[in-house]
Protein backbone atom coordinates (compact mmCIF):
# COMPACT_ATOMS: atom_id res chain seq x y z
CA UNK A 1 0.00 0.00 0.00
CA UNK A 2 2.95 2.32 0.41
CA UNK A 3 3.18 2.58 -3.40
CA UNK A 4 -0.55 3.19 -3.87
CA UNK A 5 -1.62 5.62 -6.55
CA UNK A 6 -4.36 7.97 -5.19
CA UNK A 7 -7.23 8.50 -7.61
CA UNK A 8 -10.71 10.02 -7.46
CA UNK A 9 -13.50 8.37 -9.47
CA UNK A 10 -16.53 9.99 -11.06
CA UNK A 11 -19.16 7.27 -10.68
CA UNK A 12 -22.12 9.36 -11.79
CA UNK A 13 -24.56 7.04 -13.56
CA UNK A 14 -22.05 4.18 -13.66
CA UNK A 15 -22.96 0.63 -12.62
CA UNK A 16 -21.51 -0.37 -9.25
CA UNK A 17 -22.21 -3.73 -7.61
CA UNK A 18 -22.27 -4.20 -3.84
CA UNK A 19 -22.28 -7.78 -2.61
CA UNK A 20 -23.68 -8.05 0.92
CA UNK A 21 -26.49 -6.30 2.78
CA UNK A 22 -25.22 -5.76 6.32
CA UNK A 23 -24.24 -2.54 8.10
CA UNK A 24 -20.82 -2.34 6.40
CA UNK A 25 -22.35 -2.84 2.97
CA UNK A 26 -24.99 -0.25 3.84
CA UNK A 27 -22.38 2.37 4.69
CA UNK A 28 -20.53 1.70 1.45
CA UNK A 29 -23.77 1.77 -0.55
CA UNK A 30 -24.96 5.07 0.89
CA UNK A 31 -21.60 6.64 0.04
CA UNK A 32 -21.86 5.34 -3.52
CA UNK A 33 -25.40 6.67 -3.88
CA UNK A 34 -24.21 10.06 -2.66
CA UNK A 35 -21.60 9.95 -5.43
CA UNK A 36 -24.33 9.39 -8.02
CA UNK A 37 -23.52 5.75 -8.82
CA UNK A 38 -26.11 3.35 -10.24
CA UNK A 39 -25.91 0.80 -7.43
CA UNK A 40 -27.04 -2.83 -7.51
CA UNK A 41 -26.99 -4.74 -4.22
CA UNK A 42 -26.76 -8.53 -4.25
CA UNK A 43 -27.76 -10.11 -0.94
CA UNK A 44 -30.47 -12.44 0.44
CA UNK A 45 -31.24 -9.85 3.13
CA UNK A 46 -30.40 -6.19 3.67
CA UNK A 47 -30.57 -3.58 6.42
CA UNK A 48 -33.69 -1.49 6.79
CA UNK A 49 -32.05 1.59 5.24
CA UNK A 50 -31.04 -0.41 2.15
CA UNK A 51 -34.52 -1.90 1.89
CA UNK A 52 -36.00 1.61 2.05
CA UNK A 53 -33.58 2.83 -0.62
CA UNK A 54 -34.63 -0.05 -2.88
CA UNK A 55 -38.34 0.66 -2.33
CA UNK A 56 -37.69 4.31 -3.17
CA UNK A 57 -36.00 3.30 -6.41
CA UNK A 58 -32.60 4.66 -5.42
CA UNK A 59 -30.91 1.28 -5.97
CA UNK A 60 -31.63 -2.17 -7.38
CA UNK A 61 -31.74 -5.06 -4.88
CA UNK A 62 -31.20 -8.61 -6.10
CA UNK A 63 -32.70 -10.57 -3.20
CA UNK A 64 -30.52 -13.66 -3.42
CA UNK A 65 -27.02 -15.01 -2.97
CA UNK A 66 -24.18 -13.89 -5.22
CA UNK A 67 -23.93 -15.68 -8.57
CA UNK A 68 -21.18 -15.98 -11.13
CA UNK A 69 -21.88 -13.36 -13.80
CA UNK A 70 -23.35 -10.74 -11.47
CA UNK A 71 -20.39 -8.48 -12.12
CA UNK A 72 -20.57 -8.54 -15.91
CA UNK A 73 -24.26 -8.98 -16.72
CA UNK A 74 -26.18 -7.23 -18.13
CA UNK A 75 -23.07 -5.06 -18.54
CA UNK A 76 -19.69 -4.97 -16.77
CA UNK A 77 -19.63 -3.02 -13.54
CA UNK A 78 -17.18 -0.15 -13.13
CA UNK A 79 -16.55 -0.98 -9.48
CA UNK A 80 -17.38 -3.73 -7.00
CA UNK A 81 -17.63 -3.67 -3.22
CA UNK A 82 -17.89 -6.98 -1.37
CA UNK A 83 -18.86 -7.04 2.30
CA UNK A 84 -20.65 -10.32 3.00
CA UNK A 85 -18.66 -11.32 6.08
CA UNK A 86 -18.28 -14.75 4.47
CA UNK A 87 -14.64 -15.06 3.38
CA UNK A 88 -15.16 -17.72 0.65
CA UNK A 89 -17.83 -15.54 -0.94
CA UNK A 90 -15.66 -12.42 -0.71
CA UNK A 91 -12.75 -14.41 -2.17
CA UNK A 92 -14.92 -15.48 -5.10
CA UNK A 93 -16.20 -11.96 -5.77
CA UNK A 94 -12.66 -10.58 -5.70
CA UNK A 95 -11.39 -13.30 -8.04
CA UNK A 96 -14.23 -12.78 -10.53
CA UNK A 97 -13.66 -9.03 -10.48
CA UNK A 98 -9.94 -9.46 -11.07
CA UNK A 99 -10.59 -11.80 -14.01
CA UNK A 100 -13.00 -9.27 -15.53
CA UNK A 101 -10.57 -6.39 -14.88
CA UNK A 102 -13.02 -4.66 -12.56
CA UNK A 103 -11.71 -2.82 -9.52
CA UNK A 104 -12.87 -4.55 -6.35
CA UNK A 105 -12.87 -3.29 -2.77
CA UNK A 106 -13.08 -5.81 0.09
CA UNK A 107 -14.41 -4.80 3.49
CA UNK A 108 -12.75 -7.71 5.30
CA UNK A 109 -9.19 -7.50 3.95
CA UNK A 110 -8.01 -4.43 2.07
CA UNK A 111 -4.67 -6.07 1.32
CA UNK A 112 -6.36 -8.87 -0.62
CA UNK A 113 -7.42 -6.64 -3.52
CA UNK A 114 -5.86 -3.90 -5.61
CA UNK A 115 -8.33 -1.22 -4.49
CA UNK A 116 -9.50 0.01 -1.11
CA UNK A 117 -11.37 2.95 0.34
CA UNK A 118 -9.48 5.51 2.40
CA UNK A 119 -10.81 7.42 5.38
CA UNK A 120 -12.42 10.50 3.83
CA UNK A 121 -12.97 13.99 5.22
CA UNK A 122 -15.44 16.15 3.30
CA UNK A 123 -16.33 19.78 3.65
CA UNK A 124 -20.02 19.96 4.54
CA UNK A 125 -22.49 21.34 2.00
CA UNK A 126 -23.32 24.97 2.61
CA UNK A 127 -20.06 25.69 4.43
CA UNK A 128 -16.94 27.46 3.13
CA UNK A 129 -15.26 24.02 2.91
CA UNK A 130 -17.91 22.64 0.55
CA UNK A 131 -16.32 20.70 -2.30
CA UNK A 132 -13.12 19.87 -0.39
CA UNK A 133 -12.42 16.14 -0.11
CA UNK A 134 -9.38 14.77 1.70
CA UNK A 135 -8.59 11.04 1.57
CA UNK A 136 -6.29 9.47 4.17
CA UNK A 137 -4.69 6.04 3.74
CA UNK A 138 -2.10 6.08 6.58
CA UNK A 139 -0.03 3.18 5.22
CA UNK A 140 -2.71 0.57 5.72
CA UNK A 141 -3.42 1.45 9.37
CA UNK A 142 -7.21 2.06 9.52
CA UNK A 143 -7.31 3.50 13.04
CA UNK A 144 -4.48 5.87 12.25
CA UNK A 145 -6.28 6.94 9.06
CA UNK A 146 -9.53 7.49 10.96
CA UNK A 147 -7.80 9.63 13.59
CA UNK A 148 -6.16 11.81 10.94
CA UNK A 149 -9.45 12.01 9.01
CA UNK A 150 -11.28 13.24 12.11
CA UNK A 151 -8.62 15.88 12.75
CA UNK A 152 -8.85 17.09 9.15
CA UNK A 153 -12.65 17.22 9.38
CA UNK A 154 -12.42 19.35 12.51
CA UNK A 155 -9.93 21.67 10.80
CA UNK A 156 -12.24 22.03 7.78
CA UNK A 157 -15.15 22.91 10.04
CA UNK A 158 -13.15 25.36 12.14
CA UNK A 159 -11.67 27.29 9.23
CA UNK A 160 -8.06 26.63 10.19
CA UNK A 161 -7.36 25.15 6.75
CA UNK A 162 -7.12 27.38 3.65
CA UNK A 163 -10.44 26.47 2.02
CA UNK A 164 -10.92 29.62 -0.06
CA UNK A 165 -11.80 28.92 -3.68
CA UNK A 166 -9.20 30.14 -6.15
CA UNK A 167 -10.87 28.90 -9.33
CA UNK A 168 -14.53 29.87 -9.37
CA UNK A 169 -17.05 27.28 -10.48
CA UNK A 170 -18.96 28.51 -13.51
CA UNK A 171 -17.14 31.86 -13.42
CA UNK A 172 -18.06 34.26 -16.19
CA UNK A 173 -16.34 37.41 -17.42
CA UNK A 174 -16.95 40.54 -15.35
CA UNK A 175 -17.51 42.70 -18.45
CA UNK A 176 -21.25 42.66 -19.25
CA UNK A 177 -20.45 43.30 -22.94
CA UNK A 178 -18.65 39.97 -23.10
CA UNK A 179 -20.74 36.99 -24.12
CA UNK A 180 -21.97 35.22 -21.01
CA UNK A 181 -22.98 38.35 -19.11
CA UNK A 182 -21.71 39.81 -15.86
CA UNK A 183 -19.80 37.93 -13.21
CA UNK A 184 -21.89 36.05 -10.65
CA UNK A 185 -22.73 38.03 -7.53
CA UNK A 186 -20.68 37.21 -4.45
CA UNK A 187 -21.85 37.48 -0.87
CA UNK A 188 -21.33 39.39 2.36
CA UNK A 189 -20.97 37.86 5.81
CA UNK A 190 -21.22 40.16 8.83
CA UNK A 191 -18.96 38.31 11.26
CA UNK A 192 -18.79 39.13 14.93
CA UNK A 193 -15.19 38.65 15.93
CA UNK A 194 -15.74 38.72 19.68
CA UNK A 195 -14.14 40.99 22.26
CA UNK A 196 -10.56 40.89 21.01
CA UNK A 197 -8.88 37.53 21.59
CA UNK A 198 -8.24 35.60 18.37
CA UNK A 199 -9.69 32.38 19.75
CA UNK A 200 -13.04 33.86 20.83
CA UNK A 201 -14.43 34.09 17.29
CA UNK A 202 -17.10 31.48 16.52
CA UNK A 203 -16.35 28.39 14.43
CA UNK A 204 -18.66 29.67 11.68
CA UNK A 205 -16.97 33.06 11.67
CA UNK A 206 -13.52 31.50 11.52
CA UNK A 207 -14.46 29.26 8.60
CA UNK A 208 -15.96 32.14 6.61
CA UNK A 209 -12.83 34.19 7.24
CA UNK A 210 -10.71 31.35 5.85
CA UNK A 211 -12.78 31.37 2.66
CA UNK A 212 -12.96 35.13 2.15
CA UNK A 213 -11.67 36.99 -0.89
CA UNK A 214 -12.06 40.39 0.76
CA UNK A 215 -12.04 41.24 4.47
CA UNK A 216 -13.37 44.61 5.58
CA UNK A 217 -12.17 45.07 9.13
CA UNK A 218 -12.16 47.63 11.91
CA UNK A 219 -9.77 48.20 14.81
CA UNK A 220 -11.59 45.98 17.30
CA UNK A 221 -11.96 42.23 17.25
CA UNK A 222 -9.42 39.49 16.39
CA UNK A 223 -6.97 41.37 14.17
CA UNK A 224 -4.35 38.69 14.72
CA UNK A 225 -6.38 36.39 12.47
CA UNK A 226 -5.66 38.71 9.54
CA UNK A 227 -2.11 37.35 9.59
CA UNK A 228 -3.46 33.89 8.71
CA UNK A 229 -5.03 35.03 5.43
CA UNK A 230 -3.49 34.23 2.05
CA UNK A 231 -1.41 37.02 0.55
CA UNK A 232 -3.91 37.59 -2.27
CA UNK A 233 -6.83 38.21 0.09
CA UNK A 234 -7.66 41.92 0.03
CA UNK A 235 -7.90 43.49 3.49
CA UNK A 236 -9.72 46.83 3.71
CA UNK A 237 -9.17 48.58 7.04
CA UNK A 238 -12.02 50.94 7.90
CA UNK A 239 -11.11 51.28 11.57
CA UNK A 240 -12.65 54.07 13.57
CA UNK A 241 -11.39 55.75 16.71
CA UNK A 242 -13.27 58.21 18.93
CA UNK A 243 -13.74 61.41 16.95
CA UNK A 244 -11.85 60.02 13.96
CA UNK A 245 -13.86 58.25 11.28
CA UNK A 246 -11.60 58.08 8.19
CA UNK A 247 -14.13 55.85 6.38
CA UNK A 248 -17.76 56.80 6.97
CA UNK A 249 -20.53 54.25 7.33
CA UNK A 250 -22.03 55.07 3.93
CA UNK A 251 -18.69 54.39 2.29
CA UNK A 252 -18.30 51.11 4.20
CA UNK A 253 -21.70 50.01 2.90
CA UNK A 254 -20.61 50.84 -0.65
CA UNK A 255 -17.35 48.92 -0.26
CA UNK A 256 -19.21 45.77 0.80
CA UNK A 257 -21.59 45.92 -2.16
CA UNK A 258 -18.85 46.84 -4.64
CA UNK A 259 -16.75 43.78 -3.88
CA UNK A 260 -19.74 41.43 -3.69
CA UNK A 261 -20.96 42.62 -7.10
CA UNK A 262 -17.52 41.72 -8.44
CA UNK A 263 -18.23 38.12 -7.44
CA UNK A 264 -16.15 38.16 -4.25
CA UNK A 265 -16.88 36.50 -0.92
CA UNK A 266 -16.72 39.42 1.50
CA UNK A 267 -16.33 39.18 5.27
CA UNK A 268 -17.12 42.25 7.32
CA UNK A 269 -15.06 41.47 10.43
CA UNK A 270 -16.37 43.43 13.41
CA UNK A 271 -15.56 43.51 17.09
CA UNK A 272 -18.08 41.98 19.48
CA UNK A 273 -21.42 41.19 17.87
CA UNK A 274 -22.48 42.84 14.59
CA UNK A 275 -25.94 43.68 15.91
CA UNK A 276 -24.94 45.07 19.31
CA UNK A 277 -24.14 48.75 18.63
CA UNK A 278 -22.11 47.59 15.63
CA UNK A 279 -24.23 49.01 12.78
CA UNK A 280 -24.55 45.52 11.38
CA UNK A 281 -28.23 46.10 10.73
CA UNK A 282 -27.45 49.08 8.51
CA UNK A 283 -24.94 47.07 6.51
CA UNK A 284 -27.31 44.13 6.14
CA UNK A 285 -30.11 46.39 4.91
CA UNK A 286 -27.85 48.10 2.38
CA UNK A 287 -26.68 44.75 1.00
CA UNK A 288 -30.24 43.44 0.79
CA UNK A 289 -31.40 46.59 -1.00
CA UNK A 290 -28.73 46.00 -3.64
CA UNK A 291 -29.50 42.31 -4.15
CA UNK A 292 -26.43 41.01 -2.31
CA UNK A 293 -26.80 37.75 -0.36
CA UNK A 294 -25.93 38.56 3.24
CA UNK A 295 -25.65 36.54 6.43
CA UNK A 296 -24.84 37.47 9.99
CA UNK A 297 -22.59 35.45 12.27
CA UNK A 298 -23.15 36.39 15.91
CA UNK A 299 -20.16 37.20 18.03
CA UNK A 300 -19.35 37.24 21.73
CA UNK A 301 -20.44 40.75 22.65
CA UNK A 302 -18.03 42.83 24.68
CA UNK A 303 -20.98 44.10 26.74
CA UNK A 304 -21.05 40.79 28.61
CA UNK A 305 -17.68 39.20 27.94
CA UNK A 306 -15.43 42.09 28.96
CA UNK A 307 -17.00 42.48 32.40
CA UNK A 308 -16.69 38.69 32.76
CA UNK A 309 -12.98 38.94 31.95
CA UNK A 310 -12.68 41.34 34.87
CA UNK A 311 -14.53 39.02 37.25
CA UNK A 312 -17.82 40.93 37.03
CA UNK A 313 -21.00 39.01 36.12
CA UNK A 314 -23.60 41.39 34.70
CA UNK A 315 -26.27 39.42 36.59
CA UNK A 316 -25.76 37.66 39.92
CA UNK A 317 -28.19 35.89 42.21
CA UNK A 318 -29.00 38.03 45.19
CA UNK A 319 -27.80 41.23 43.50
CA UNK A 320 -29.63 41.69 40.19
CA UNK A 321 -31.40 39.62 37.56
CA UNK A 322 -31.24 42.16 34.73
CA UNK A 323 -28.86 44.42 32.85
CA UNK A 324 -29.10 47.21 30.32
CA UNK A 325 -26.62 47.82 27.51
CA UNK A 326 -26.41 51.36 26.19
CA UNK A 327 -24.19 53.56 24.07
CA UNK A 328 -22.85 56.54 26.01
CA UNK A 329 -21.23 58.46 23.19
CA UNK A 330 -24.25 60.79 22.91
CA UNK A 331 -24.20 61.70 26.61
CA UNK A 332 -26.29 61.23 29.71
CA UNK A 333 -29.77 61.80 28.25
CA UNK A 334 -29.57 58.73 26.01
CA UNK A 335 -28.30 56.60 28.89
CA UNK A 336 -30.99 57.75 31.29
CA UNK A 337 -33.63 57.08 28.63
CA UNK A 338 -32.29 53.53 28.17
CA UNK A 339 -32.71 52.95 31.92
CA UNK A 340 -36.20 54.46 32.08
CA UNK A 341 -38.14 51.20 32.42
CA UNK A 342 -35.37 49.06 33.93
CA UNK A 343 -35.46 47.76 37.54
CA UNK A 344 -33.67 50.01 40.02
CA UNK A 345 -31.03 47.34 40.66
CA UNK A 346 -30.31 46.62 36.97
CA UNK A 347 -26.66 46.58 35.99
CA UNK A 348 -25.77 49.26 33.46
CA UNK A 349 -23.18 48.39 30.81
CA UNK A 350 -21.93 51.33 28.77
CA UNK A 351 -20.17 51.04 25.44
CA UNK A 352 -18.23 54.00 24.09
CA UNK A 353 -18.53 55.56 27.51
CA UNK A 354 -15.08 56.98 28.29
CA UNK A 355 -15.18 60.29 26.44
CA UNK A 356 -18.36 61.59 28.10
CA UNK A 357 -18.02 59.74 31.39
CA UNK A 358 -18.30 62.86 33.56
CA UNK A 359 -21.55 63.93 31.90
CA UNK A 360 -22.96 60.40 32.10
CA UNK A 361 -22.10 59.94 35.78
CA UNK A 362 -23.66 63.29 36.68
CA UNK A 363 -26.80 62.44 34.74
CA UNK A 364 -27.17 59.05 36.42
CA UNK A 365 -26.87 60.57 39.89
CA UNK A 366 -29.41 63.23 38.95
CA UNK A 367 -31.74 60.46 37.76
CA UNK A 368 -31.61 58.72 41.13
CA UNK A 369 -28.58 56.46 41.19
CA UNK A 370 -26.58 56.66 44.40
CA UNK A 371 -23.26 58.52 44.09
CA UNK A 372 -21.71 55.55 45.92
CA UNK A 373 -22.79 53.06 43.24
CA UNK A 374 -19.75 50.93 42.27
CA UNK A 375 -18.30 51.51 38.82
CA UNK A 376 -15.72 49.48 36.89
CA UNK A 377 -13.80 50.79 33.89
CA UNK A 378 -12.36 47.87 31.93
CA UNK A 379 -9.88 48.74 29.21
CA UNK A 380 -8.84 46.47 26.30
CA UNK A 381 -10.68 43.42 27.57
CA UNK A 382 -9.39 39.97 26.59
CA UNK A 383 -6.01 41.32 25.50
CA UNK A 384 -2.64 41.50 27.21
CA UNK A 385 -3.38 45.19 27.88
CA UNK A 386 -6.53 44.52 29.93
CA UNK A 387 -6.80 46.79 32.95
CA UNK A 388 -9.64 47.46 35.39
CA UNK A 389 -10.19 50.61 37.46
CA UNK A 390 -12.81 50.33 40.20
CA UNK A 391 -14.44 53.50 41.47
CA UNK A 392 -17.88 55.00 42.20
CA UNK A 393 -20.26 57.20 40.25
CA UNK A 394 -19.22 60.33 42.13
CA UNK A 395 -15.50 59.61 41.58
CA UNK A 396 -15.67 57.94 38.16
CA UNK A 397 -14.58 60.87 35.97
CA UNK A 398 -11.77 62.01 38.28
CA UNK A 399 -10.41 58.49 38.85
CA UNK A 400 -10.56 57.72 35.13
CA UNK A 401 -8.55 60.84 34.33
CA UNK A 402 -6.03 60.11 37.07
CA UNK A 403 -5.59 56.51 35.88
CA UNK A 404 -5.37 57.57 32.23
CA UNK A 405 -8.25 55.35 31.14
CA UNK A 406 -8.45 55.13 27.35
CA UNK A 407 -10.84 53.57 24.83
CA UNK A 408 -11.70 50.88 24.04
CA UNK A 409 -13.23 50.39 27.46
CA UNK A 410 -16.42 49.03 28.96
CA UNK A 411 -18.07 50.88 31.85
CA UNK A 412 -20.06 48.78 34.33
CA UNK A 413 -22.33 50.53 36.84
CA UNK A 414 -23.96 48.52 39.59
CA UNK A 415 -23.48 46.43 42.73
CA UNK A 416 -22.22 43.45 40.68
CA UNK A 417 -18.87 45.27 40.48
CA UNK A 418 -18.25 44.17 44.10
CA UNK A 419 -18.09 40.50 42.98
CA UNK A 420 -14.71 41.33 41.46
CA UNK A 421 -13.28 41.70 44.96
CA UNK A 422 -13.62 37.93 45.39
CA UNK A 423 -12.79 36.83 41.84
CA UNK A 424 -10.29 39.21 40.30
CA UNK A 425 -9.56 38.88 36.59
CA UNK A 426 -10.91 35.75 34.92
CA UNK A 427 -9.45 36.18 31.43
CA UNK A 428 -6.38 34.00 30.84
CA UNK A 429 -3.18 35.95 30.47
CA UNK A 430 -0.78 35.21 27.60
CA UNK A 431 2.16 33.05 28.66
Amino acid sequence: MESAYPLALDLSGRRVVVVGGGPVAARRTLGLLAAGAAVEVVAPWVTEELRDAALEGRLVWHERDYLVGDLVEPEPAWLVHTATGDRPVDDAVAAHADAARIWCVRADDASATAAWTPAVARGADGTPAEGVTVAVTAGGDPRRATAVRDAVTAALESGTLPVRRVRRQGARPADPTVEGGPAPVGSVALVGGGPGADDLITVRGRSLLAAADVVVTDRLGPRGLLQTLATDVEVVDVGKTPGNHPVGQDRINEILVHHAKAGKNVVRLKGGDPFVLGRGGEEALFCAQHGIPVEVVPGVTSAVSVPAAAGIPVTHRGITASFVVASAHEGADAVVTALKDAPADATLVLLMGVTRLADTATGLVAAGRSPKTPVALIESGWTERQRTTVTTLERAAADAEEAGVRAPAIVVVGDVVRVREQLGDLAPRPA
